[in-house]
């Protein structure tokens, strides 16, 4: 797609995303008092596939957020570029906010960018979509699949870069695994930072499944301000520690919910995912199955939205 081309597109969501009321609002455009009760506690769902804002339930549902995890270097490949294309613009006309992290290179996964090259992507997605105001510089730092995990200190540098070249912007700092070594990583990445952050991205995963609160209490304690829970979910299963189960995933997914409003720091909850995988799935936390069919979790989640 060339340049000139891209311009009136983005013009064309970001008129797209104000008309349904985007900019923060849950409510999708409507009324207030067709909105859900006000709620101190946001709910989101992070989702990679762009057909669930077509889903009569999703819209049913009221949520107004939504999440996607997005190569640093998307812009820069043509399939990538066409896949943010569409979710953005499905997500847009749903009326639901996107919260875009950063990730690994889908080309070259093993690549950690020099901050250079992640302020230049940087620039070309905020030029290709300059409506999208919610990021997290890079998606589970701390994760061994990401080349960031033995790197904190170019993973605060990125976060620095998108502070500072999206100064109007929500940036979440962090966005951390609940896992081993979890507080030790943040605090090396800490020390690099520009500035204290006023948010922090946490995936408690282990919580949720395990039905404990140990690694929220650990993030809790180890920074200061907000913590969103920016990807979480009941797991259906889960290699051989989860083995396929839709009831715990459904109990799972409420306390979840539980936990999050139970401390007045988490501000918002992200579940992963919207479709879920067929039985054998090294990993499936979908709150709809792969025929289409709403699972236990998915009741949960609307009983919890008092739908």
């Amino acid at each position: 797609m060339k340049p000139t081309l891209v311009i009136p597109l983005a013009v064309s969501l970001a008129l797209a995303f104000a008309a349904c009321g985007g900019g923060g609002s849950d409510e999708a455009g409507k009324a207030p008092a067709a909105a859900p009760a006000p709620q101190r506690l946001a709910i989101g769902i992070g989702e990679q596939q762009a057909a669930m804002f077509k889903d009569k339930r999703f819209r049913e549902l009221g949520i107004g957020k939504a999440r996607l995890v997005v190569s640093y270097d998307a812009t820069r490949v043509r399939f990538e570029r066409d896949l943010v294309d569409v979710w953005l613009a499905a997500a847009l006309r749903a009326g639901a906010e996107p919260f875009i992290t950063f990730g690994h290179s889908r080309v070259h996964p093993k690549k950690l960018p020099s901050v250079a090259e992640f302020r230049s992507s940087f620039r070309a997605f905020r030029k290709r979509y300059p409506y999208v105001q919610v990021y997290a510089p890079w998606n589970e730092i701390n994760h061994a699949s990401q080349p960031t995990a033995d790197a904190p200190q170019r993973a605060a540098e990125y976060y620095n870069v998108v502070k500072a070249e999206c100064p109007g912007c929500t940036v979440l700092a962090g966005d951390v695994l609940d896992q081993a070594g979890m507080t030790r990583y943040v605090k090396r990445y800490r020390r690099h930072l520009d500035g204290e952050p006023a948010i922090w991205g946490l995936h408690n995963y282990s919580d949720t499944n395990r039905f404990r609160s140990s690694g929220l209490h650990d993030m809790l304690a180890a920074v200061p301000g907000e913590v969103w829970l920016t990807e979480t979910g009941g797991l259906v299963e889960f290699g051989r520690s989860f083995p396929r189960d839709e009831q715990r995933a459904a109990r799972a997914t409420t306390y979840a919910l539980e936990q999050a409003r139970d401390n007045e720091r988490v501000k918002r909850i992200y579940l992963y995912n919207w479709t879920g995988d067929k039985p054998g799935a090294r990993f499936d936390a979908g709150l709809i199955a792969p025929d289409g069919t709403a699972r236990p979790a998915f009741d949960a989640l609307r009983e919890a939205l008092g739908k």
